[in-house]
């Protein structure tokens, strides 16, 4: 027990080098961890390890260098980050906008050219990528909005508040209070992704679990439930590429 009150704490990362290119790898204590385990986020690229509390910063490197190569060959497939910036294609509810700056000062709007949807922002060009983001976060708010009046409408219930935040670990949540929170990503998805995990949240002011009859409830409220899971499963990960 003294050893470990007195160990030095652990750095942030651990550096890697596999064929001359140096990987940071994020550390992880948990006292619940059995083992040494890496995952590499197909969201952020980041790459994670996990260890017992007592492994060795020393047994943790080993380990670190001797998947190299799999942590290069797993970073390979992380697909590329989107910036906001002129030229860029980002989807707005689930189809593709190309980003175009238009110096001067007007409010963000979406457009249709040939056929091509734009999102077209005014202002400096250097803060082209923040006026994306307060466009994407304005709309989010408003598809949230409506959503939810109309499955308060079918539940008899309302939440106290809705936040729009840019989580990582979940699309959305209710807490016992019963405010609702979501990702402004969301708004990058499918109209009926949103849909569905506006029904599923408010389904939790009446249900807070996940019970059998939290699902009947839910299924009850929004008929979309597996199409919206399916694309979650499959394309959730990418929405944090953007921005």
């Amino acid at each position: 027990m003294r050893s470990l009150l007195l160990r030095t704490p652990d750095p942030d990362f651990l550096e890697v080098r596999h064929e001359g290119v140096g990987l940071n790898v994020v550390l992880r204590r948990r006292p619940t961890a059995r083992r040494l385990t890496l995952r590499v986020s197909n969201a952020t690229g980041e790459v994670i390890m996990t260890l017992p509390t007592r492994t060795s910063l020393a047994a943790a490197q080993k380990f670190a260098l001797s998947h190299g190569g799999w942590i290069a060959a797993r970073l390979a497939k992380v697909p590329a980050r989107v910036a906001f910036e002129p030229g860029a294609s980002i989807p707005v509810r689930g189809e593709a906008h190309r980003i175009v700056h238009r110096p001067g000062r007007s409010a963000s709007v979406v457009e249709r050219t040939g056929g091509e949807a734009l999102l077209v922002v005014s202002g400096e060009a250097a803060h082209v990528s923040r006026r994306v983001r307060d466009f994407l976060q304005r709309e989010v708010r408003r598809d949230l909005a409506v959503a939810a009046d109309v499955y308060a409408g079918r539940l008899g219930e309302r939440p106290k508040r809705i936040t729009v935040r840019d989580t990582r670990s979940r699309w959305g949540s209710c807490t016992a209070s019963g405010e609702l929170n979501f990702s402004w990503r969301l708004i990058l998805a499918p109209p009926v992704v949103l849909d569905y995990l506006v029904a599923h949240e408010m389904a939790h002011l009446r249900e807070m679990n996940h019970s059998a009859r939290f699902w009947a409830l839910t299924n009850a409220l929004c008929p979309n439930v597996e199409e919206a899971e399916r694309w979650l499963k499959r394309h959730g990960s990418e929405l944090h590429r953007y921005g």
